[in-house]
């Protein structure tokens, strides 16, 4: 069960900033007159981004405001969705896939290298305040397991190693190529390819013309 806190915002009252502003209002021009209330999980999402990856609970009383609903409408999809947070993370949101096919190919030893590595456990934040560490159900990547989001990109195909790797080129402030660690191209196969080898075979043209029935057919 998810446990729900609401922390205070670090500088008191909490508004959008501007380009959330517009983005905010094109969002729920989407929607019938009256049905704003669509647009919580959206105005969610930019109000995390705004506060520094979590909800305070100036951020979901301004989103309720916003949407003109009751807070508890809003506290209701803030406590239930995963991809809310109400307690500060750190500046990069690990998230460890371990769902079947990510744990098959070594997921659990991606989040105990990780736990050596940073030296918290899942939920906790490092104390630079530069890494959270969470485990997620499946990120829809399964053909490159294992995989990690990071904030809002992913790193797939990788060992505890090149995780490990990852880890001190974010600490250093270092580009890290996201997608396949192994320089697989997007989700094709790891050693040659195994499909469409060749261009498929064209179906023959159906004919326009009437068939001249046979002798004694037809008749």
């Amino acid at each position: 069960m998810k446990t729900t806190s609401y922390s205070r915002g670090d500088s008191g009252d909490f508004a959008f900033s501007p380009e959330s502003l517009e983005r905010a209002k094109t969002v729920i021009a989407r929607y019938p007159e009256g049905r704003e209330a669509s647009a919580t999980m959206a105005l969610l999402d930019l109000a995390q981004r705004d506060n520094g990856g979590h909800l305070s609970r100036e951020a979901i009383e301004y989103v309720a405001k916003f949407l003109k609903v009751a807070p508890i409408r809003v506290y209701e999809v803030a406590s239930f969705y995963s991809m809310f947070y109400t307690e500060p993370n750190g500046r990069y949101l690990v998230q460890v896939c371990r769902t079947t096919p990510c744990w098959l190919r070594g997921a659990a030893e991606l989040t105990d290298g990780c736990r050596k590595k940073l030296g918290i456990d899942l939920g906790q934040t490092t104390e630079d305040g530069l890494f959270t560490l969470v485990e997620v159900e499946c990120l829809g990547a399964c053909a490159n397991a294992p995989m990690v989001q990071i904030n809002d990109w992913y790193y797939e195909d990788l060992t505890p190693e090149r995780l490990n790797e990852i880890l001190d080129d974010l600490r250093a402030g270092k580009e890290v190529p996201r997608g396949s660690q192994i320089g697989r191209q997007t989700s094709a196969p790891i050693k040659d390819q195994k499909t469409l080898l060749s261009p498929p075979p064209r179906a023959p043209r159906a004919s326009l013309e009437r068939e001249e029935p046979k002798n004694g057919e037809g008749s």
